[in-house]
């Protein structure tokens, strides 16, 4: 018989696998003719930052690894670049998440943005070293905007639609046990 945890945890990966693979997919479909709208939010960024503030476990590096890795490739961009810094952010926040049980929302959200405004000024950084052509500063900087903007809406969807909580004390035996 499969341990209640052990299976909980795998589902949820396979859940953010097939999220991943569905934002992707909606995002890479030809569904406007203006370039120069509004940039979208980094959705993925945002539900795996606030996933692994949540739960940890549910979030493994090597398959955010390779998710991001796969983005990169279908959405054109440097391979490898954008994953190493995803999981760099990753791991600081998986190293601040004991301590973070107790933060207040705010605080975890300006976290979370600094996250991604350091990934965001990370990748420029490196593209600008290779003289790689960037997209303008503005559009970069209005999508991290944006995208903070919309992390409360992630971790909203994330809590109440797939009850992706932070472990309380004493439901880990709780759930081990089946109750």
């Amino acid at each position: 018989m499969i341990d209640p945890l052990t299976l909980r945890m795998w589902l949820y990966r396979m859940l953010l696998v097939g999220l991943a693979g569905l934002i992707t997919f909606v995002h890479i479909l030809p569904l406007s003719n203006n370039s120069g709208g509004l940039p979208g939010p980094d959705l993925v960024l945002s539900m795996v930052l606030a996933w692994v503030i949540r739960r940890p476990e549910y979030v493994p590096v090597y398959i955010v690894a390779l998710l991001v890795f796969l983005i990169d490739m279908l959405s054109q961009h440097p391979p490898g670049l954008r994953a190493a810094l995803v999981v760099l952010g990753l791991e600081f926040l998986r190293q601040r998440q004991a301590g973070s049980t107790d933060m207040p929302f705010v605080a975890e959200w300006i976290l979370v943005v600094l996250v991604m405004a350091g990934i965001v000024l990370g990748e420029r950084l490196v593209l600008a070293v290779f003289l790689v052509e960037q997209v303008s500063l503005g559009k970069t900087l209005l999508r991290l905007v944006i995208s903070g903007a919309t992390y409360p809406i992630v971790v909203a969807f994330s809590i109440y639609v797939l009850g992706v909580r932070r472990l309380q004390p004493g439901e880990a035996d709780a759930l081990r046990h089946g109750v």
